[in-house]
């Protein structure tokens, strides 16, 4: 129906306006792809620079602010999220940051809705933070700025211009912009066809000065900001995977071959478990707890790798691997256990490791009257502080090369690491290691110390239920677990049954005392209830393991360990 020239156009029973685009998802979307490309750029600039210029620091720019993050972390949440995340802890750090970035990336997209300078200056702003945690990782060089500044400065480009383009797209067109407000066939909006009380479409200033197709639309925009932001989270992965595929150690070895050890150890079979379950007594290499300070296993190029001993010495000493595997190894049982494990946790493994003993390579040197610590370095910079006592007895403390008779996975020190019986490993296992420093513990410390954790860090003794769990059926119940106290042994290990008394256990075969200890008792007649079942231990000095219960910070966690059972 018409009248009076106004034409009026029926509108479909339940439909309403169209809504008008979100403007603030679409800038939010635009930084997002910025962010993207500004992190994917540097990503594969940087995994370039270390797989073919052969770099060695850290130019990621997620790396370094990784990094950075975990050197600032307070003991209390390191403690947190170990007992949270165990060794999956590492993936849980890189998670936060990825979305801490998308979050952060979105804000300096709603920025540009205000001001695209303000946006770009925020922008700026989050790369300095990024260059500041380049510049402070330990390895740092000049050159690991250059991925994080190219990256800067194509994500800027592109924030700019797709702010811009989204703004030209939401200006109303005279005709055909089904996209914004305004466009043809919504009557709701000003200077829509028919609407006889706004003014018409072709007064809009920047509808006058836009010629008919020359702005882009809405739609186009966000395309391309996504798929500017899949190319951008693609170069992450592809710099990430660079930067991770070193030199293959199989290739090395290859040539130079795992040296041939003048003393080698075997496991006898009364030593090994004998219970479905119970812990093995060689833990395999991929089932090898790892806990560190890196996000990423360094990739060592060994033809560049030196290690040094400096410092408090008569000579110093330098190596490349080649001299190492020359040297006359021996094989050492060793377990090693990280600070952070709770009780009854599984942060400690136990592997045959074959090596040269750091006695003969400090003897080697020289180490000077006064000296009372060894400062080991690894490769990212982390440091620890080891006694001088312990690396220089009789103890099997060696700089290793081999695990469980093959070379060293990356994840676990590969070329060289240090094995330490008898200490946690945050003073003790340096991973990646490059330098020994003979020194003092009253002129140097090691990166925990502080951050609130003892400077010596001795094992203490431990044990740990590993069957039964759950339910188990009423009558004779087999429990077995292990139990460890590096370089004293353990002599004997109890376990009661609720309030009970103590009943002393089975002992698996010692092969060392600077191993752990497998054990088993028979449960001659569990009733049905609900039963707790505990354990403790006795060192080889005769100590029996502490009942006071204590967290892993600042030496190590302590108390029984205790588990909950059904018999039904």
């Amino acid at each position: 129906m018409a009248s009076a020239g106004v034409t009026v156009r029926s509108t479909p029973t339940g439909a309403g306006p169209r809504a008008a685009p979100d403007r603030g998802w679409d800038a939010a979307l635009a930084g997002v792809a910025a962010g993207a490309v500004t992190v994917g750029t540097a990503e594969l600039l940087a995994g370039l620079l270390l797989r073919v210029l052969g770099g060695q620091g850290t130019p990621s720019p997620l790396l370094a602010v990784g990094g950075a993050f975990v050197d600032l972390t307070p003991h209390w949440l390191k403690d947190w999220a170990v007992a949270t995340f165990g060794t999956a802890d590492k993936v849980a750090l890189g998670v936060g940051i990825g979305l801490t970035l998308v979050v952060l990336a979105a804000l300096v997209g709603r920025l540009g809705l205000i001001s695209r300078a303000a946006s770009l200056a925020l922008l700026g702003l989050l790369g300095l933070v990024a260059l500041g945690a380049v510049v402070s990782r330990p390895s740092f060089a000049p050159l690991d700025l250059v991925p994080t500044l190219v990256g800067l400065a194509l994500g800027a480009g592109v924030l700019w211009v797709l702010l811009g383009r989204l703004r030209a797209a939401s200006v109303p067109r005279a005709t055909g912009d089904t996209d914004g407000p305004g466009a043809t066939g919504d009557t709701d909006g000003p200077g829509a066809t028919g609407d006889t009380d706004g003014p018409a479409r072709h007064t809009h200033p920047d509808a006058v000065r836009a010629p008919e197709g020359a702005r882009p639309t809405r739609r186009s925009v966000l395309g391309v900001a996504a798929g500017l932001g899949t190319l951008g989270v693609l170069a992450v992965v592809a710099g990430q995977a660079l930067a991770r595929t070193g030199r293959a150690t199989s290739d090395a070895v290859a040539r130079l071959g795992l040296p041939t050890p003048r003393r080698s150890v075997r496991v006898p079979a009364d030593a090994l478990a004998d219970v479905p379950g119970q812990t093995a007594y060689l833990t395999p290499n991929e089932e090898f707890y790892r806990i560190d300070t890196a996000l990423f296993a360094p990739r060592v190029d060994v033809g560049r790798w030196r290690l040094r001993v400096t410092g408090m010495v008569d000579r110093e000493v330098e190596m490349d691997w080649a001299e190492l595997l020359a040297q006359d190894h021996v094989e050492a049982l060793v377990t090693l256990a990280c600070v952070s494990n709770t009780v009854g946790g599984d942060l400690v493994g136990n592997a045959r490791w074959t090596g040269w003993p750091v006695r003969e390579l400090l003897a080697r040197a020289g180490v000077q009257p006064g000296a009372d610590m060894v400062l080991s370095r690894s490769v990212d910079g982390f440091t620890a502080g080891t006694p001088l006592e312990v690396l220089t007895d009789d103890r099997d403390a060696l700089v290793a090369v081999a695990m469980n008779g093959e070379p060293l996975p990356v994840e676990h020190g590969y070329p060289a690491r240090l094995v330490v019986p008898g200490l946690y490993g945050y003073v003790s296992a340096t991973k990646w290691v490059t330098e020994l420093k003979v020194t003092r513990f009253d002129a140097d410390e090691g990166y925990w110390t502080p951050r609130g954790w003892s400077a010596r860090g001795p094992v203490k003794t431990a044990s740990r239920i590993d069957v039964p769990r759950g339910e188990v059926a009423s009558g004779a119940v087999t429990v077995a677990g292990v139990a460890w106290a590096q370089h004293r042994g353990i002599s004997k290990v109890e376990v009661r049954v609720d309030d009970g008394v103590w009943s002393q256990a089975t002992l698996r075969a010692e092969p060392t005392v600077d191993a752990w200890r497998l054990w088993t008792w028979e449960w001659p007649d569990a009733e049905p209830g609900e039963h707790t079942l505990t354990v403790r231990a006795t060192d080889g000095t005769g100590e029996l393991q502490t009942e006071e219960v204590a967290p892993p910070a600042p030496d190590g966690a302590s108390g029984w360990h205790s588990v909950r059972v059904a018999v039904r």
